[in-house]
């Protein structure tokens, strides 16, 4: 079994993680998929095994349960060679801070930088022996400004960003490519989707297929490139909200945000 290399999945069931899962899969890459209880990973993964010929495992549980992730991954890593590392796992929502519950950003603390840095750091021993080894961090078009009305997930988002530049420095005279990739706006379910379109055209700049951010995403991961920003839009996005002042971007980005408070 351990001579086997897998690649991890983190919130593999559904929307960019369900799409990396896929998308590995069809390159004959082994994949260990990690998704909350009752995602239905099981159903999934025969899928996948049976029509790409290639070995899946499936790990139902909630990564914000720290003592639970630590016996998953030690499990993990005592049983398979992971030499390719995703980070997908995310969540975020959008309300106003008076009216968002403890529990709510705390999730999100949880879920984007706890659990990310948890299992970054248990893989990473193991990652550095193969001789070539990737890890790609799921950050976002947000982490590149504050967002009112969104607060900590932009600035979850931003510390992905900052703990994945300064790992691959870190990590430069090693065999391990750390990559993060910085998606624009994304219809991963439904209510997403709704306060999108619900924006308009501006909601829809930069808004690009699932598919086609994973297929970027990998292709450029495994070319060992620092900063994906999928998209020519989000690249010019990028680049103007660079030259704007942080107090006008932060009105301009924070007025559409504010927006889809009012379509939910």
């Amino acid at each position: 079994m351990k001579s086997i290399r897998y690649t991890l999945i983190t919130g593999a069931s559904s929307g960019l993680g369900r799409e990396f899962s896929v998308q590995c899969a069809t390159m004959g890459m082994n994949i260990i998929m990690i998704a909350l209880p009752g995602s239905n990973m099981a159903s999934i993964a025969q899928n996948l095994a049976a029509e790409y010929k290639i070995a899946t495992k499936v790990f139902e549980f909630d990564i914000t349960d720290s003592i639970l992730l630590i016996e998953k991954m030690n499990h993990i890593t005592e049983n398979f060679e992971v030499d390719f590392l995703i980070n997908n796992a995310g969540i975020g929502g959008t309300a106003s801070i008076t009216e968002s519950s403890l529990e709510a950003m705390d999730r999100i603390l949880q879920v984007n930088i706890r659990s990310m840095v948890s299992i970054t750091q248990m893989l990473l021993p193991h990652l550095l022996k193969h001789s070539q080894s990737h890890i790609l961090n799921i950050s976002s078009m947000a982490a590149f400004t504050p967002i009112a009305y969104k607060t900590v997930y932009p600035a979850s988002k931003a510390f992905i960003s900052s703990f994945s530049l300064g790992l691959r420095e870190e990590l430069q005279d090693s065999n391990l490519s750390v990559s993060v990739v910085y998606p624009g706006p994304i219809m991963t379910n439904s209510g997403v989707s709704i306060r999108i379109m619900g924006q308009g055209a501006r909601g829809r700049i930069g808004l690009l297929a699932t598919a086609d951010i994973v297929r970027i995403a990998l292709k450029q991961t495994r070319l060992n490139k620092a900063v994906i920003i999928p998209g020519l839009w989000n690249k010019i996005n990028h680049r103007l909200m660079g030259i704007l002042p942080l107090g006008l971007k932060l009105r301009i980005v924070s007025r559409a945000v504010k927006k889809e408070i009012a379509i939910k």
